[in-house]
């Protein structure tokens, strides 16, 4: 069913429907009774409290971050990370790395609380980072991996009730576990979501499992309108309506009205707008506040004023069509000057779909901090502002001669921006106003912005030394923007005002759910048909690879790369003597060097002591003697 028969539900409906889907994905599968669901959640919590116990005896002290993260680390030693994987026992393995996602959670409302352990408890966040990694980079069955560990929903029994299901894939992009996010199985199961070879289940779309067809070298047979479920066909359907959505808004800007009527151009512009207007609601109504981030505003601010514009026009239409009809004229004025005011928005909106690209969303992730750490600059300015504001209102209230509220507004503003108005400010109860303009641009100009600068250039340090890993992190939100908000049928905007106008209102209401689903793939593969064409193709092709990657005993997605292409008729098994030379060669980059040096003193030290022990008499030659 499509997401807008769950939005037309009531509310109690609708709560029933989710927690009867959601208690299917808990572990273990049970039949679907309430106390049976419940013990498997305190199961769950209680191998997230052994954890908890595991990581504060281990990580009992504070230590350098450095010691916690290094491959060869003292005290995240491989029975650590042995233990941790027991915690779960042979019933609740496969939920490890889940529970030190809740404890990563835990410990991060630690440090918030007690704030003398701050560090402590951060280092202990740090810890459950590490552990998880490691235990997902050493699972072996890749199946396993996937499907038990990565995508199984579990919950916790929390304060007398289950916890929302999630899996281990959308809690590390909530939490942002960059450590998590960037290994190597982790990053392999996203880029399977991302192509579509995991995909969601028909009929319990919160369900992942494998697309049994990617190894299918028919071409009809990838010609289905499900396909477009697809991360990656999704994101260039976007694209492609995205370069419309601003061609279209281009020819509006460009041929404005002078009489302010609607035409068809600019019909489609808001008709687009209301298209994106109910996705963005259907999404955070499904997903909730996980859902929002910087895009997500910015877009919101850019249909509020495409929204203004096309209330300002029909005010404006509600007036006299005569040309003489001052009121209709600035109605239909303002209602340009909001459309033309967003034109920038709309550029920069095409960056919301670069971030795929590893050098645009290495960058997005760089402004995204900026922009956050610009909340401080702009919360201490604000108060500032005000004060001064305050005073330069009183000060100018003693002499009605001097205008006041917007001279000094624009002046104040105009010191922000580095160019000070000293003229505007002489008049002002001299010499107090001036004194006083003079402190403001100081504190402004000097202190604040130089404080911006501060929180700038440590944002970019921050992000630009860890790039790699903040690009994994922003590739696998844009993935689960895509996957977490299940619909099992997919009609990307503005094709879901289709959904809307034509499926919904005249035939879901009273069509069966069999026929309803056939009528949405006939009217899905009408509308998809230009891109599934390109699609089917393009799946038999990466299908025949995958078997080839079969027959040879490889991995799905593995690419033969140039150096393999003669590998095969070297053998170094056979070849000893590179291999012996290799070998003695070969450094132990597991130990430093002082460590090396120790060892080889204690080696030299224990065959100085047997070489005493042989030259000294034992006892019984001594009584011989």
């Amino acid at each position: 069913m499509g997401h807008w028969r769950d939005l037309f539900r009531s509310d109690r409906g609708r709560a029933r429907h989710r927690v009867e889907v959601e208690r299917r994905r808990l572990l273990p599968a049970y039949s679907g009774e309430q106390s049976q669901a419940s013990d498997a959640s305190k199961e769950i919590a209680k191998v997230a409290l052994r954890l908890k116990y595991q990581i504060e005896l281990v990580v009992s002290c504070e230590v350098e971050q450095t010691v916690l993260t290094d491959p060869n680390s003292r005290i995240i030693t491989d029975d650590v990370v042995a233990t941790a994987r027991q915690a779960g026992g042979e019933d609740y393995k496969a939920c490890v790395v889940y529970c030190l996602l809740v404890c990563l959670r835990w410990f991060k409302l630690q440090s918030s609380v007690e704030l003398w352990d701050a560090d402590l408890h951060d280092l202990r966040a740090v810890a459950c980072e590490v552990i998880a990694k490691r235990i997902i980079e050493t699972e072996q069955n890749l199946d396993y991996l996937l499907r038990d560990i990565l995508l199984k929903r579990y919950s916790i029994y929390s304060e007398g009730v289950e916890t929302d299901p999630a899996n281990v894939i959308e809690r590390s992009v909530d939490l942002h576990a960059l450590r998590i996010i960037s290994s190597a199985g982790y990053q392999k199961c996203i880029d399977y979501l991302w192509r579509g070879w995991i995909c969601q289940e028909e009929g319990n779309p919160t369900n992942f499992v494998d697309y049994d067809g990617k190894s299918n070298t028919s071409y009809w047979s990838h010609f289905h309108p499900d396909r477009m479920r697809t991360p990656l066909y999704q994101n260039t359907c976007q694209i492609m309506f995205s370069l419309i959505y601003l061609a279209v808004y281009t020819a509006v800007i460009n041929t404005v009205n002078p009489t302010g009527d609607l035409d068809v151009v600019e019909g489609i512009l808001y008709g687009m707008t209301l298209a994106f207007i109910c996705d963005e609601g259907i999404k955070f109504w499904k997903v909730g506040w996980n859902y929002l981030e910087f895009w997500n505003a910015f877009n919101s601010t850019l249909y509020t004023i495409l929204v203004v514009s096309l209330a300002l026009r029909f005010v404006a239409l509600a007036h006299s069509s005569s040309t003489q009809d001052e009121q209709r004229q600035l109605y239909n004025e303002l209602s340009y000057n909001f459309l033309a005011f967003a034109g920038p928005m709309f550029w920069i909106r095409m960056m919301l779909y670069l971030d795929s690209f590893r050098f645009f969303g290495a960058m997005f992730v760089v402004l995204r901090v900026m922009m956050k750490e610009s909340l401080i600059f702009f919360a201490l300015l604000f108060v500032v502002m005000a004060g001064f504001f305050q005073a330069f209102i009183g000060m100018a209230q003693v002499d009605a001669d001097v205008p006041i509220q917007r001279n000094i507004l624009q002046g104040m503003i105009n010191s922000i921006m580095q160019s000070p108005d000293f003229d505007t400010f002489q008049e002002f109860a001299f010499p107090f106003g001036i004194i006083l303009y003079y402190v403001f641009n100081f504190i402004v100009m000097t202190v604040l912005l130089n404080i911006l600068i501060a929180l700038y250039n440590s944002a970019y340090e921050d992000i630009s030394g860890n790039a790699t890993d903040e690009y994994m992190a922003i590739f696998a939100q844009k993935t689960m923007q895509f996957v977490r908000a299940p619909d099992e049928n997919v009609f990307i905007p503005p094709f879901n005002l289709v959904e809307i106008v034509c499926l919904v209102a005249p035939f879901e209401w009273w069509l069966s759910r069999e026929a309803y689903a056939k009528l949405n793939d006939f009217v899905m593969a009408i509308i998809y048909s230009p891109l599934l064409f390109f699609t089917s193709w393009l799946e038999a092709h990466q299908a025949h690879r995958i078997r080839w990657n079969r027959r040879h005993g490889e991995e799905d997605d593995d690419c033969a790369q140039e150096w393999e292409h003669v590998a095969h008729e070297v053998d170094f098994d056979l070849d000893d003597t590179w291999k012996e030379q290799v070998a003695e060669s070969t450094p132990d980059i597991k130990v430093d060097s002082c460590t090396y040096e120790i060892r080889e003193l204690k080696e030299q030290v224990r065959l100085l002591t047997e070489m005493v022990k042989n030259l000294t008499p034992d006892k019984g030659q001594e009584q011989e003697f």
